[in-house]
């Protein structure tokens, strides 16, 4: 027989349950928003960041415009 291991996921899981009910802040709170880039300054996927796909979407779209704004650094 052979022995079955469990997978572990990669990085850390921000949040744990994936709860539409918390809010996406707008632009202006910087470090919140940090919070959701990567050390490339790329944005997380929603398996780490635990949003659903329209919160997530949210937070992308508040993460672009705080980049815009010079709030927020571009990739690379």
């Amino acid at each position: 027989m052979s022995s079955f291991t469990e997978r572990r996921p990669k990085g850390t899981i921000l949040v744990k349950d994936k709860n539409c009910k918390q809010t996406v802040p707008n632009y202006k709170d910087v470090e919140f928003l940090r919070k959701f880039l990567s050390a490339h300054g790329q944005i997380v996927s929603r398996k780490r960041s635990g949003y659903c796909a329209q919160c997530q979407k949210q937070l992308k779209a508040a993460i672009k415009q705080a980049r815009h704004v010079g709030l927020l650094p571009f990739v690379g």
